[in-house]
């Protein structure tokens, strides 16, 4: 269980990583808080910081969940997974948002792997 909870402090460090270049790109292009609006880099980099938070409230317990019912290695090789699609996911939109939709999938089938493989396992253990 110990790579999986490297994993996840990986995934929250790069949440706090985004939060930051949100942050650093309010102040280069200019937009004072509370504007959420202003300067499209700015826009793209606080949208992804945004999104990233919505996929972390079904990464976390996901991770956990496959973790404990089917296998920690794998779950943390997923987690990986995760963290790299949303890597992408960042240059990619910052970039161009249609340059998105890759990291956005890496991610998707991360989390889909896991919250389903959980249930699964959880399921076949509470039939057992």
């Amino acid at each position: 269980m110990e790579f999986v909870t490297v994993v996840i402090i990986l995934a929250l460090i790069e949440y706090m990583y985004f939060g930051a270049m949100a942050g650093q790109a309010r102040v280069k292009y200019g937009v004072e808080a509370p504007a959420t609006t202003g300067n499209p880099i700015f826009e793209r980099t606080l949208r992804v910081q945004q999104n990233t938070v919505e996929q972390l409230v079904v990464f976390l317990p996901s991770i956990w969940f496959f973790a404990t019912y089917v296998n920690p290695f794998i779950a943390a090789l997923l987690g990986i997974v995760f963290i790299v699609g949303r890597f992408v996911y960042f240059t990619g939109y910052v970039a161009d948002p249609s340059k998105r939709t890759t990291g956005f999938l890496i991610t998707f089938v991360a989390n889909a792997v896991l919250l389903l493989g959980g249930l699964v396992g959880a399921i076949m253990a509470w039939v057992g």
